[in-house]
């Protein structure tokens, strides 16, 4: 059949599109989740039922991005999420969870690997955390709290700035 050449071009033009095939072709980036999990989780609700009224609650939310260690080329991300509510000083209630994961980061250049871990990452699986401080507060006896969307790449910066007025504050003064 004169199909059969074809099809075989096809398939080694798109191996080698793919980084497959041909010699000296970079591998593309890639980032795959091994597994997510549920680190630490606890939910506080110390004013129930007295702390069910009808005044909408001051909420803050804390944000952190940890990468507590690797092996090869797998990292464990920890997200930590704080949902703090309180109505005139009184506590109604909190929320504080650790989400973990652990990711399979491979062909990342050096430069970009930490934003990768800070930026990307979080951002993959912050979906899945935001759904569980939802779910939580509702088990709670609370509206669901859903959490905007968060820029982890203004994050990223936010810590970059921190690191580089932190090291300026270290440098020895006259060094002019």
């Amino acid at each position: 059949m004169t199909d059969t050449p074809a099809a075989d071009a096809n398939s080694s033009a798109n191996g080698a599109a793919n980084g497959n095939g041909g010699e000296g072709q970079a591998m593309p980036p890639q980032i795959r989740i091994l597994g997510q999990y549920i680190k630490d989780l606890s939910f506080e609700n110390p004013n129930a039922p007295g702390g069910f009224t009808n005044q909408a609650p001051q909420i803050n939310v804390s944000v952190d991005v940890r990468v507590p260690g690797n092996q090869d080329n797998d990292y464990e991300i920890e997200l930590r999420l704080t949902a703090d509510a309180k109505v005139e000083d009184k506590q109604v209630f909190l929320v504080e969870l650790v989400y973990g994961a652990v990711f399979r980061l491979e062909n990342i250049p050096a430069q970009g690997l930490q934003p990768v871990l800070l930026i990307e990452c979080p951002r993959i699986i912050f979906p899945f955390a935001r759904r569980i401080i939802a779910d939580m507060t509702r088990d709670g006896g609370f509206p669901p709290l859903m959490i905007d969307p968060i820029d982890f790449a203004a994050l990223y910066r936010q810590r970059l700035d921190q690191q580089q007025a932190a090291q300026q504050g270290d440098a020895p003064a006259g060094d002019a």
